[in-house]
């Protein structure tokens, strides 16, 4: 981890140094004056045969096209920027929800039966199942057959729930408040899957259910998240009785967005059901 993080530090030296180089090389060059710094920043490959198609892909996908190459080999500041996205995506599967963020919603923890992180991405059956302790934790603590169970968990990004969480919650509350739905106790759950709504499902039964969950990380962003919900999920609920709200992050659906969203599809569950 320290050695992610020196390099992390480098990186981001090195990136600083080529953007100021390039900025004073554009600076002394006003004939490229009737594009816009974006689109002049992005465009790496030198006389394109279709400049105009070329700008329009590139300013419409964050996705790595375009970056062209040194000889054979990439751009060297292209290959430090792989580095540096693909270290947080390590990050984001091995690191944990701060306790902070969790305290700040009154948060209590439950764990899953996934061990570690290693067993978690091994045994993805794992993290469908809470523990036994956990299980007598959710009938103490929470209310029973609540309109709306929230639930949080890292799933694949803890990064997630810290980048998002202060955003989509509040929002998903004052979202339910709008349409009178009351919710239950919300709570984190620890080495989460997607199914493990199911487990407490069968624990709490409430009419509908939002699993708030960091997504697989990719090099375009490491703090997504996704909002599953299903109506009253119990064991044996399939993937088609499911629906998501993916892709939750400040480059794509903006959080507070999703949190009132989220709301919205609530209510039409619990009503077309």
């Amino acid at each position: 981890m320290k050695e992610e993080l020196v390099l992390d530090v480098l990186v981001d030296k090195v990136l600083a140094e080529l953007e100021r180089k390039r900025g004073k090389a554009k600076s002394e060059d006003v004939t490229q004056g009737e594009h816009s710094d974006r689109e002049e920043a992005e465009i790496a490959v030198p006389q394109p045969k279709w400049g105009e198609g070329l700008r329009e892909l590139l300013v419409s996908t964050p996705a790595r096209i375009g970056v062209w190459r040194a000889g054979t080999r990439p751009l060297t500041k292209e290959v430090l920027r792989f580095r540096r996205d693909h270290a947080a995506a390590v990050d984001a599967v091995y690191g944990e929800v701060s306790q902070s963020t969790l305290d700040e919603f009154q948060l209590f923890t439950v764990e899953t039966c996934f061990q570690n992180t290693e067993n978690y991405l091994k045994r993805p059956d794992m993290g469908r199942i809470i523990t036994d302790e956990g299980v007598s934790t959710i009938k103490q603590k929470c209310k029973q057959r609540p309109q709306v169970q929230i639930v949080v968990s890292d799933g694949l990004s803890a990064n997630a729930v810290d980048a998002n969480l202060r955003d989509v919650f509040p929002a998903l509350l004052d979202s339910l408040k709008a349409y009178g739905l009351q919710w239950g106790t919300p709570f984190f759950v620890r080495g989460g899957r997607v199914a493990c709504m199911d487990h407490i499902g069968e624990i709490l039964q409430p009419d509908v259910f939002v699993l708030l969950i960091g997504e697989r990380p990719g090099l375009v962003s490491a703090q997504s998240m996704s909002a599953y919900m299903c109506y009253r999920p119990r064991k044996g609920t399939v993937e088609s009785q499911r629906t998501v709200i993916s892709n939750i992050h400040k480059g794509g659906t903006p959080p507070i967005e999703a949190g009132a969203h989220i709301g919205t599809v609530l209510k039409k569950l619990r009503l077309t059901n």
